[in-house]
């Protein structure tokens, strides 16, 4: 499993998502960004999972204590 993880400046980063694979979690964020900042961060799709951060990351293995049963498992644009 893949975990997608949002976050934002002084606001420690949570699970916004899973996936089965990274290709699936990379074209995720792929079409949830709008734009790239000059600073690196990012705007992201309203209704995504991102929506509200300005920053991601992702790992294969949890990087929080968030439960994966609580967010969405392998979002798409059509869930929205």
């Amino acid at each position: 499993m893949h975990y997608l993880y949002g976050g934002k400046r002084a606001v420690p980063r949570r699970l916004v998502a899973t996936f089965d694979s990274e290709p699936q979690a990379l074209a995720y964020v792929t079409w949830a960004k709008l734009k790239t900042n000059p600073d690196g961060t990012a705007k992201f799709e309203q209704g995504s999972a991102l929506a509200g951060f300005d920053r991601w990351e992702h790992s294969e293995t949890p990087l929080t204590d968030d439960d994966p049963d609580s967010v969405f498992h392998n979002p798409s644009p059509n869930m929205l």
